[in-house]
């Protein structure tokens, strides 16, 4: 299995969005504007920056 990442940065608000999205914002460990993690690229963190794609900025 290949040790691929992915950064991801938050960079607008949950504040106002649905419960789910603000969750799923927590889940990928994001708490803070401009806060970026490095996370395992697998189809599980692939399809939760996909439900939060307007918040956050991915880079590979």
């Amino acid at each position: 299995m290949s040790n691929k990442t992915v950064k991801v940065t938050l960079v607008r608000s949950p504040i106002g969005t649905r419960a789910k999205h603000r969750a799923t914002v927590l889940g990928l460990g994001l708490k803070k504007l401009n806060q970026t993690r490095e996370l395992e690229d697998t189809p599980a963190v692939r399809g939760m920056i996909t439900r939060v794609a307007y918040l956050v900025r991915v880079e590979d």
